[in-house]
């Protein structure tokens, strides 16, 4: 880009010389000054985003593996303090990355009425990407079948229970779980069922469903 600023300049400075171009200048002059000045505040402004770019995302990453070494050696207090401080300055995706392990730290520490709060939170934060959305949806759900409600779960996860979400094989398992706890064995056949019907099930997830479904048809309850 410099080169081809000097070279610019230059063939301007050689055209001026001419008479006919003194004309020319005298019109279009101020405008070809801006244009060029425009030209080399565009690289200058590039470069210096490009490398602010690059530290920042640098830093915070650096910094969301420290939080992770921080949980890793139990230092769980420690490493929250980390990722929530990354939460607010961070760079890029590592905010959303440091609520979702914030999140998940909370629930490995019992807390798991905050872990459910802020999984859920970020499943309605429509600044996230709507896959780390449906994710946060999801952790949410499958603590919700231990501490919460049928209902709660539902409105969590039942919007991913469709044809056409990817995660539907998990959001349909966190559902049918659900049920079975809240004793409505006919609505967690109907959940499990529709897992043992997709041909795209997870081998994993497929063989927990027909374990229940089994177990729910061997009881006679549905």
């Amino acid at each position: 880009m410099a080169n081809q600023d000097d070279s610019f300049i230059r063939e301007v400075n050689e055209e001026l010389r001419s008479d006919q171009m003194k004309a020319i200048w005298t019109r279009f002059g101020g405008l070809i000054v801006a244009l060029a000045a425009l030209i080399v505040l565009g690289t200058v402004g590039k470069v210096g985003y490009d490398y602010w770019q690059e530290t920042s995302s640098s830093q915070s990453g650096d910094a969301f593996l420290a939080a992770l070494n921080l949980a890793r050696e139990n230092k769980s207090d420690e490493a929250l303090a980390a990722l929530t401080a990354l939460e607010k300055d961070g760079y890029g995706s590592y905010p959303v990355l440091a609520r979702l392990r914030s999140a998940t730290l909370q629930a490995q520490k019992g807390e798991t009425d905050a872990a459910i709060t802020a999984f859920s939170e970020i499943g309605k934060d429509t600044r996230i990407p709507p896959a780390l959305r449906d994710a946060a949806r999801l952790r949410a759900a499958y603590l919700l079948v231990d501490h919460g409600t049928y209902e709660q779960v539902s409105s969590e996860v039942e919007q991913l229970a469709v044809p056409q979400n990817t995660m539907r094989h998990s959001a349909r398992e966190a559902l049918g779980l659900a049920a079975y706890k809240a004793g409505d064995f006919t609505k967690a056949r109907s959940w499990f069922q529709q897992i043992t019907d997709d041909a795209e099930s997870p081998r994993g997830v497929m063989g927990r469903a027909q374990m229940l479904l089994d177990v729910i048809a061997a009881s006679g309850k549905a």
